[in-house]
């Protein structure tokens, strides 16, 4: 898309008027009537980044603890983590492993091979209407859910807009939590640039960027982590020359992950 560009300048825009999202919301629709409505109408080229909590909410992804019975596995891992038991059960049925964990904290490999604490099952800015103890999970599938939106806003508005699913993760080598892409269509998630000349005319010869997570982090400064109830930013400006790929493309493989 837009090959032999350079991005000059970047925009980051707040979609104001987001209201609190119940399953079944269609979320193509509601974006487009504000944008349309109140602005900034989209364009060919903007990438849209939605916060994964409204995209999950969407989707119903709830779970009451209040029904969930925990195993033996979970009984005994909570002893060792601090956790509700409960809460430890629906962690365990959203992960593939285990990989740490220590008091207050739960390290897995989420099903769809995210490295993250508690696989994203979340007690945050929840609807408590939802169930006695109602906790939020991770979108079934994020580059599916991605996807599925930036298919909708192109046959509703006949603009190519690039989707970002984003969440705020932990990293293995720093503190603090950044957005990272947990799904992405529209653009390339990973950008190779292995083989293109430096300053000086050498290749690269292991440079690969995070293209979508870049972009995450960039929006996750205006959607916040509390009260800001910022959760759709539009970003406008960028160019990428290569081809889309998901955001399944950014997961390190086991065997080249010197962490686990």
């Amino acid at each position: 898309m837009r090959s032999g560009a350079k991005t000059t300048e970047l925009r980051l825009i707040p979609v104001a008027g987001i209201p609190l999202i119940e399953p079944g919301t269609d979320l193509v629709s509601l974006i487009c009537e504000i944008t349309e409505n109140q602005g900034p109408a989209l364009r060919d080229g903007d990438v849209l980044v939605l916060a994964q909590k409204i995209v999950s909410k969407a989707e119903g992804r709830y779970v009451d603890l209040a029904t969930v019975e925990a195993g033996e596995r979970a009984l005994a891992l909570s002893n060792d983590v601090q956790k509700d038991p409960r809460l430890v059960e629906v962690i365990l049925r959203e992960s593939r492993q285990v990989l740490r964990h220590k008091a207050n904290v739960l390290i897995v490999e989420h099903r769809l091979g995210f490295v993250l604490a508690n696989a994203g099952v979340d007690q945050s800015n929840v609807d408590p209407r939802r169930g006695a103890e109602p906790v939020l999970l991770l979108p079934e599938d994020p580059d599916k859910s991605a996807r599925l939106l930036h298919e909708g806003l192109r046959r509703r508005l006949n603009k190519n807009v690039a989707v970002i699913v984003n969440d705020s993760l932990g990293r293995a080598w720093r503190l603090g939590t950044v957005g990272v892409a947990l799904g992405a269509a529209g653009l390339p998630a990973l950008r190779d640039l292995r083989g293109q000349p430096d300053l000086y005319d050498r290749p690269l010869q292991v440079s690969e960027t995070g293209f979508a997570d870049e972009i995450a982090a960039a929006a996750s400064l205006l959607m916040g982590q509390a009260d800001e109830a910022t959760p759709v930013i539009v970003v406008r400006g960028l160019t990428w020359p290569a081809k889309a790929s998901s955001a399944a493309q950014l997961l390190r493989d086991a065997k080249d992950d010197l962490f686990r």
